[in-house]
């Protein structure tokens, strides 16, 4: 139930045209303020004004990434519920909150276009690196079995890059949530999103060492070659792992130790891969439990994925780090 206060805030802040709109429009996914001004033919200054009661009303996210600031619609809490309750009943067909999404069509396809000009000055670069392991969909098929067949509420990909992971997963996902430090990177996995139609995801700016999220938040944690770029892998997977709910799956998908040395010249890659074991052990030091370590083997380079679980219950409690290791690598 919403506390009186929080729902008489909440319906003070939705109640006039403009915020109303504004809601529709966040309901198609995060935006800036400028692209928010444009779709509803404002100015900045007022739309800012709007936002910002909103977010006081809790039925909006502020989520500022560089110089750029994005908002969401509210997902938890009672924000969130309160939130759901007025798109229920948001008229289906409404000539102005068409015309508003009209616009917001052109914004995107504006958008899109910026990500395949990115694409195209990089693809040469990417290309050269995926030709020397197996194919990525080989890759995606073995992440999806390891994850199970189980629903997954809450999916958190760190290092999203051009937002593949959640693509991937995101229609059988009740919330996913992508995060780099990479503007130009988060820039294209919007653009995907969007293009995939896929609402119930969304992408921000965060440091892999400082996760913005309490203990418990996920039902699910990907890491798809990320670590080769921290200064400190190890800590980037305990952190996480203390984000992982009980019964939740982490998957990390990285290479396996070789010698490409161009790979730190040309790729900015610190590690030139990881043994399966040093991983393991990093996992079963988050208090998770080690499952099936896959090798898939390319041209050059190994793929390994690892898959770990967090315990139901503390029935591993005097159960060693060691030992877990021991037990994975069997």
């Amino acid at each position: 139930m919403l506390a009186f206060t929080q729902l008489l805030d909440g319906l003070r802040a939705a109640g006039e045209s403009t915020r109303l709109r504004l809601i529709a429009l966040l309901a198609e996914g995060e935006l800036t303020v400028g692209e928010i001004a444009e779709a509803l033919g404002q100015s900045q200054p007022r739309v800012s004004r709007h936002l910002k009661l909103l977010a006081e009303g809790g039925l909006i996210e502020r989520l500022p990434e560089g110089a750029w600031v994005f908002y969401r619609l509210a997902h938890d809490g009672e924000g969130g519920r309160l939130v759901q309750a007025l798109m229920a009943l948001l008229p289906g067909s409404d000539v102005g909150l068409e015309r508003d999404r009209r616009r917001l069509g052109l914004i995107r396809a504006r958008r899109a276009r910026a990500a395949a000009d990115y694409f195209r000055q990089n693809a040469a670069r990417w290309d050269e690196l995926s030709s020397l392991y197996v194919d990525e969909a080989q890759i995606e098929r073995v992440l999806v079995e390891m994850l199970g067949d189980r629903p997954i509420g809450d999916l958190l990909d760190i290092g999203t890059g051009t937002g593949r992971i959640l693509t991937l997963l995101g229609p059988r996902v009740g919330r996913g949530v992508g995060i780099d430090n990479a503007s130009a990177m988060l820039a294209v996995a919007r653009a995907k999103l969007a293009e995939a139609g896929l609402r119930n995801c969304h992408v921000r700016q965060a440091d892999m060492y400082d996760l913005p999220w309490p203990r418990d938040s996920f039902d699910a944690i990907a890491i798809h070659h990320v670590l080769p770029f921290a200064a400190q892998p190890a800590a980037v997977v305990g952190q996480a792992g203390g984000l992982l709910r009980p019964e939740g799956r982490f998957v990390i998908v990285d290479f396996a130790p070789h010698d490409l040395e161009d790979l730190r010249l040309q790729h900015a890659h610190r590690r030139l891969g990881f043994a399966a074991g040093e991983v393991t052990g990093w996992l079963a030091e988050a208090g998770l439990k080690p499952l099936r370590v896959r090798h898939l083997r390319g041209k050059a380079l190994t793929v390994t994925i690892w898959n770990a679980m967090r315990p139901s219950a503390e029935k591993r409690r005097g159960v060693s780090a060691e030992r877990v290791k021991r037990e994975a690598l069997q």
